[in-house]
């Protein structure tokens, strides 16, 4: 089989900055691969068109078209003339796209399918957020559900909150992220680690990774430290992550915001080293005793998978899509973000018990390997694809 992503970002130097979603595609399209599909990855808003090889993957670069005024519609034609052109050649069988911004809302190919994947669009985040959405964003995004051929979602929680956002009675498969859990093992990185821009984590750490803003709890987790610190006067913490803009208080940096909130006895613990390789990422996990991601917008992020498979023992937030990931009490803990108090009992609880940690962290691994690892995910994803070509 032939498969087709469309997408505005992809992980690579040559397409530029990436985020979960592009990172969600290249997992999914070397999970294909090893099942015998070839994958083409059309990525648009490049500043030229181009082809190039990503270890098996063909990366298509598409330059937008640029005309005042008209820029969103001529783009869309020429991705739909694009699509039409690989179709017709049998490059490709069918096309899946993102709900970000609805690309999809005005490309209507001659023959091929088009299935959506819920990763979370820009008014289910707004939903999350409880701010305006652009109206624009809505309607490509709404219109792009409603002509889609087949329609997949991350999460139930994701597919159902998409369904009443828009008003709409949409029927959703539901696939989730996945990973390369041998990516994300603990026996391939040595006890003794070294950091290009760190020093080695060390006892009672706790790594915050992903980025710092506010939707993914950022200015909650200074007053889940304080009082973390309060009992555990030795605990760690360490953020990862690039620093983004505050949209609602227009503040060019939530770094800034988070270190007023730290108690001084809290702060003199933390440790922010911004953006670092992704190699290090996996050390950072590695060598951290918890994760915690007290976030309040999600569809199913692939950080959590990751440092579940690196047996990590997980405090995260408790809203929706979470419980699709962690089962409470077995293989992590799930808190409120706003329930400072118990959300720093939960990461005390597992600081103070090594043989809970062990348990936690075994249990983890084994729900990654069995549920999101790239292997299941792509023969999921690989039966609903032709199911869909059957039907067609």
């Amino acid at each position: 089989m032939k498969i087709a992503f469309l997408t505005p970002e992809y992980p690579h130097l040559k397409t530029g900055t990436s985020g979960g979603i592009g990172t969600s595609i290249q997992n999914l399209a070397l999970g294909l691969i090893q099942q015998g599909c070839s994958v083409r990855v059309l990525v648009y808003g490049q500043k030229e068109d181009g082809v190039f090889d990503d270890n098996g993957i063909c990366i298509q670069q598409i330059r937008n078209v640029k005309l005042k005024g008209l820029s969103w519609y001529l783009t869309r034609k020429k991705l739909q003339k694009i699509i039409d052109t690989l179709y017709q050649e049998k490059e490709i069988d069918l096309v899946e796209a993102p709900d970000w911004t609805g690309i999809t809302s005005f490309i209507r190919p001659k023959k091929c399918p088009i299935v959506i994947r819920l990763n979370g669009s820009d008014t289910y985040f707004c939903h999350l957020d409880q701010r305006p959405v652009k109206w624009i964003n809505k309607f490509h995004e709404k219109r792009a559900l409603q002509k889609a051929d087949s329609l997949l979602s991350v999460s139930q929680f994701t597919a159902d909150e998409t369904n009443a956002i828009f008003g709409l009675e949409k029927k959703f498969t539901i696939i989730p992220n996945c990973i390369d859990t041998n990516l994300f093992d603990t026996t391939i990185y040595s006890d003794n680690l070294s950091f290009s821009n760190s020093l080695p984590l060390g006892k009672n750490t706790i790594l915050y990774f992903g980025s710092l803003i506010r939707k993914k709890g950022l200015l909650e987790l200074p007053l889940i430290f304080n009082e973390v610190i309060k009992i555990k006067s030795n605990a760690k913490l360490v953020l990862v992550g690039r620093d983004v803009f505050d949209i609602l208080s227009g503040n060019v940096s939530t770094w800034d915001m988070m270190q007023e909130l730290f108690t001084e006895q809290a702060r003199a613990n933390v440790t922010y080293l911004g953006s670092v390789a992704y190699e290090d990422i996996k050390k950072q996990i590695n060598a951290a005793t918890i994760c915690v991601f007290p976030t309040f917008a999600e569809a199913l992020p692939v950080s959590w998978i990751e440092a579940m498979a690196m047996q990590k023992k997980i405090v995260a937030s408790n809203i929706g899509w979470a419980k699709e990931i962690i089962d409470d009490g077995i293989n992590g803990f799930l808190v409120h973000p706003t329930d400072h108090t118990v959300y720093a009992n939960k990461i005390i609880a597992l600081l103070e018990n090594k043989e809970l940690q062990k348990e936690f962290g075994l249990k983890a691994r084994e729900k990654v390997v069995k549920k999101f690892s790239m292997e299941v995910v792509a023969q999921q994803s690989l039966s609903f694809y032709q199911q869909l070509i059957n039907s067609k």
